[in-house]
């Protein structure tokens, strides 16, 4: 018997399809035939195209299957009634909450431009926008021109809006890359130490894998020239996690091998907006006249790590294979684009790294004064004047494992460069970015009670 209920709002086909659904499942057996058409229709005074309708469901759900002049059957599902797990309820983990956090990479919340963003992302989102189509799948052309205007005019990059591709994030940015070339160049070289997420995006992709070694000027080019790689990745600027620049010399030495070997060099200009010290070193990029260069930046570092927008400027030997590889889908929304390319289009964007430069510079030297006045000799610095941390290293014997548990028993969160770049080389990164300027004092008076406990007496 099926009842149905003209009073509730759950139309009378679905009605008719759950209860016959149910009758299949758990009382009828394979082969069963169904009640006819007009038979149900009659039984129940509804229409037959209500019947029609949930038999369709049912036929099109594989519950029954239609047989030539003879009518509907239950199929062969071999259905069994759903069970849940009573699993035990789980408390949610409380996230730890710390005085003082150094995270080497945050942006003072302060900084974006919130206000006038959403006044660009009302005026993105228009009746101009076609949102039922797929926009271009190397980005919309208005980002890619402002794009290309900046590498050239502030990085020395060498590239028209033809040239960029709109990406998602440094890992859809490096999936992408590892795509296009790895039909013909599957031999893969990093910095080592370096950017460990350069490192496993290749490796899952199946590249032979080969880490070289950096001193003072970065990447060791002899190192390099005798392996058998044919693709590396560098950060020239300011080398992940040394803080190294390559000098000149260096790089047009780096240009002739991948010249010489039909070698592509990924260059990551990963925080080049982010110097303190001096101008900011124009792009390997620049310097390239064979198109063996592949470009990478990012608005991560000065704008927002949340908008997960970034860029790469290929080489035109690598457009064509992009297309062939990528040229379906955009890899960013089309709002989060335009509000983007208006931000760059009416010069927000560069008062913005103006004031983002300032504001971190600001906290990097005092940052910087105090660590010197409270750690005094008991530390060197081994990386400043550029970033968003300052790497520093004990001048005595100290262990990195019980330094960080009595930091977090003191409610201090404390970070440290081999976690994120592998080898031996390691250093502690007191990251400022995401302090207030009035709490960079208190933080590094608060760590230096920690340190004490650290080191020996004598030192202090």
């Amino acid at each position: 018997m099926i009842l149905l209920d003209t009073n509730v709002k759950t139309p009378l086909h679905i009605q008719l399809y759950e209860a016959l659904k149910n009758a299949i499942t758990h009382e009828m057996q394979t082969g069963d035939k169904l009640p006819s058409i007009r038979k149900i229709a009659q039984e129940y005074a509804i229409s037959k195209n209500t019947v029609e309708s949930a038999y369709a469901q049912l036929y099109a759900e594989g519950y029954i299957e239609s047989r030539p002049k003879s009518g509907y059957y239950v199929a062969d599902v071999d259905y069994k009634p759903f069970e849940p797990l009573h699993a035990t309820m789980q408390k949610p983990q409380n996230q730890t909450t710390y005085r003082y956090n150094f995270y080497p990479v945050r942006l003072s919340r302060e900084l974006f431009p919130m206000k006038l963003y959403k006044r660009l992302f009302n005026r993105a989102v228009d009746e101009s926008l076609d949102m039922g189509t797929y926009s271009d799948p190397q980005g919309e052309e208005g980002l890619r021109r402002e794009i290309a205007r900046y590498l050239r005019e502030l990085r020395g990059v060498r590239c028209e809006a033809r040239d960029v591709v709109v990406t998602g994030a440094f890992i859809d940015a490096m999936g992408m890359i590892a795509d296009i070339v790895r039909p013909t160049h599957g031999h893969f070289a990093i910095e080592h130490p370096g950017y460990h997420i350069a490192r496993k995006v290749f490796a899952h992709h199946g590249f032979e894998m080969t880490p070289i070694g950096v001193d003072a000027n970065g990447l060791l080019i002899e190192e390099l020239m005798a392996s058998k790689a044919n693709v590396v990745y560098i950060t020239p600027s300011h080398q992940y996690p040394t803080g190294a620049a390559m000098p000149i010399a260096h790089r047009l030495r780096l240009l002739k091998w991948a010249q010489e070997n039909d070698a592509y060099i990924i260059e990551d200009d990963y925080d080049s907006e982010l110097t303190y010290r001096s101008r900011p070193i124009p792009s390997l990029q620049g310097l390239d006249d064979a198109g063996r260069v592949i470009y990478i930046g990012t608005f991560a570092k000065a704008l927002s790590p949340a908008l997960r927008i970034g860029y790469v400027v290929l080489p035109q030997s690598l457009i064509e294979r992009y297309k062939a590889f990528h040229g379906t889908f955009a890899r960013v929304g089309l709002m989060s684009q335009k509000t983007l390319e208006f931000f760059m289009r009416e010069g927000h964007w560069e008062r913005h790294l103006r004031r983002v430069r300032n504001t971190n510079r600001k906290k990097h030297d005092l940052m910087k004064a105090a660590l010197i006045t409270h750690l005094g000799d008991t530390i060197e610095i081994v990386s400043e004047g550029g970033g968003l941390s300052i790497n520093i290293r004990p001048t005595c014997h100290v262990n990195y494992d019980v330094l960080r548990t009595k930091a977090e028993e003191a409610g201090i969160k404390l970070y440290f460069a081999r976690e994120y770049s592998g080898g031996e080389w390691d250093a502690i990164r007191m990251g400022f970015g995401g302090f207030e300027l009035e709490e960079i004092e208190e933080a590094v008076a608060a760590f230096t009670g920690v340190w004490r406990g650290m080191i020996p007496t004598k030192m202090i």
